[in-house]
């Protein structure tokens, strides 16, 4: 059997048009950089060796994933340097695949089928071809009469190409195979005989052709998997055929997206059997939608687990957090917080990093929580604001509860057990404890411990003052006949 092939994806190019500070090959691509778009694809077609091309800025540390190998072209001289700077990774013995960091979307399929047309072809090397309809700015393939290359013509100047060249829609894709040690002997005789001073890969073309070897072409039918990108035009058209190919992918796998083509979902996402995505949801980075979950419109869900059965209401953000089964979050923001199963929140609720609700429990309309552990079943209904609180299962929080937290100087900790009963605005001045089972009265400041099954009651008598109405308005007549 042939040894698995080397793969040497070029990505050390500048992007200038990309008029950016980031390299190219690191604009992010659905939730990835672009150029890991093929290292994938050439370690999921079985490459022995993936060795990417980086500039000497090295811009590529700690991008690429374990076992995919970094050298650097030490000077800025062409596609052929780039080749000639990865030489000593090439096996003489194993293929050699060539592709660019700036051309994503080509397939594992799509690679295993060229390296599979160079095994029985025979050729000295194999070009990836396609036909466009319209191949402004693409190397022309030129065949002889036997349907090999006979030469690839570039068209980035006026009068590089005849007319007739010019007619013709097959173009280079920029993507190669080459026998190992064929590549190797190649390469120390290319040129930088042209107007840019490069040394060119194509170059090794017309090296093979001269020694008498065939220069195959293999025609991928899918033009989408071989576009570059060489502009934030090209960049938003390749996304936009990448989000649908994701979209497709999870929709055959049995997921209903209602407007695909308002989706965004990230290359990593994971989404379970009958989920519904509907319109404008936004689902990046890491995230994982569990079975028969319900994704409201226009949620945004960053880096988070939402389990099996999920509900997660409309205008929704989540980021870095983890929902249980059959939650149900509306029209809220959730941001490193962790929600177990069967959980209510929203709609318009903040629940803040460290916020922990258990099973069961529920966080109402206009609730902010942060870090403070809610206990199962236990509720904090409405316009309430928990932070660094413990609260019990079971307990019940009237509406407009406040922790009070902060003194000035440091935060403290409030502790609620289980069954308590909060009157409305009741606010908990920390550090404070209320034992199981106790009750505060409506429109209390608690500032001292409430004992188990106490009745916590911590505002001033009322005391009413008859005729309060009728001597303010004569006040207010005396104050008027003063002033004038």
């Amino acid at each position: 059997m042939a040894a698995p092939p080397t793969v040497l994806i070029l990505a050390a190019g500048q992007g200038t048009r990309m008029r950016s500070a980031t390299p190219k090959v690191l604009h992010d691509l659905c939730g990835i950089p672009m150029v890991l778009w093929p290292v994938r694809a050439a370690l999921a077609a079985g490459a022995g060796r993936v060795v990417v091309v980086d500039s000497p800025a090295r811009a590529l540390d700690g991008v690429l994933p374990e076992g995919v190998e970094l050298t650097v072209q030490p000077q800025s001289d062409g596609t052929g340097g780039a080749a000639r700077a990865a030489a000593g990774s090439i096996d003489p013995d194993a293929p050699v695949l060539v592709l660019s960091g700036d051309v994503p979307l080509v397939s594992a399929e799509a690679i295993g089928e060229l390296l599979q047309a160079h095994a029985v072809g025979g050729a000295g090397a194999t070009m990836a071809t396609t036909v466009l309809d319209d191949p402004a700015g693409y190397g022309r393939v030129v065949r002889d009469a036997a349907g090999s290359v006979a030469q690839v013509v570039e068209t980035k100047e006026p009068g590089d190409a005849t007319p007739e060249q010019l007619e013709i829609r097959e173009v280079n894709t920029g993507i190669y195979v080459f026998a190992g040690r064929t590549l190797l002997d190649a390469l120390p005789r290319l040129t930088a005989d042209n107007a840019q001073a490069e040394l060119y890969l194509p170059q090794v073309l017309d090296i093979l052709r001269r020694d008498g070897a065939t220069v195959a072409a293999h025609v991928v039918d899918d033009e989408r998997l071989v576009l570059g990108v060489n502009d934030r035009v090209a960049l938003a058209h390749v996304r936009a055929l990448a989000q649908r190919a994701i979209c497709e992918r999870h929709m055959l796998a049995g997921v209903t997206i209602v407007d695909p083509a308002g989706a965004v979902i990230d290359v990593d996402v994971q989404v379970g059997q009958d989920a519904l995505i509907e319109p404008g949801c936004s689902l990046r980075g890491a995230t994982t939608v569990g079975e028969a979950a319900l994704i409201g419109p226009h949620t945004t869900a960053i880096d988070s687990y939402i389990g099996d059965g999920a509900r997660v209401g409309p205008h929704t953000t989540v980021i870095d957090s983890r929902i249980g089964s059959r939650a149900q979050v509306r029209a809220s923001w959730l941001e490193r917080a962790t929600l177990y199963d069967d959980v209510t929140v929203g709609p318009f609720a903040y629940l803040r990093p460290g916020a922990l609700l258990r099973d069961g429990a529920k966080a109402g309309t206009f609730v902010e929580i942060k870090n403070s552990d809610i206990g199962a079943a236990a509720k904090v209904p409405h316009l309430s604001y928990i932070g660094d609180a413990d609260v019990g299962e079971h307990t019940n929080l009237g509406a407009g509860t406040i922790t009070a937290n902060y003194d000035g100087r440091s935060k403290h900790r409030t502790t609620i057990g289980s069954g308590v009963r909060g009157g409305v605005d009741t606010s908990f001045v920390a550090p404070v404890t209320v034992g199981d089972d106790a009750y505060t009265a409506a429109g209390s400041v608690i500032t001292q411990d409430i004992p188990a099954g106490a009745l916590g009651v911590a505002r001033a008598r009322q005391h009413n003052v008859e005729g309060y109405t009728e001597r303010r308005a004569a006040d207010a007549d005396r104050d008027d006949e003063q002033g004038s």
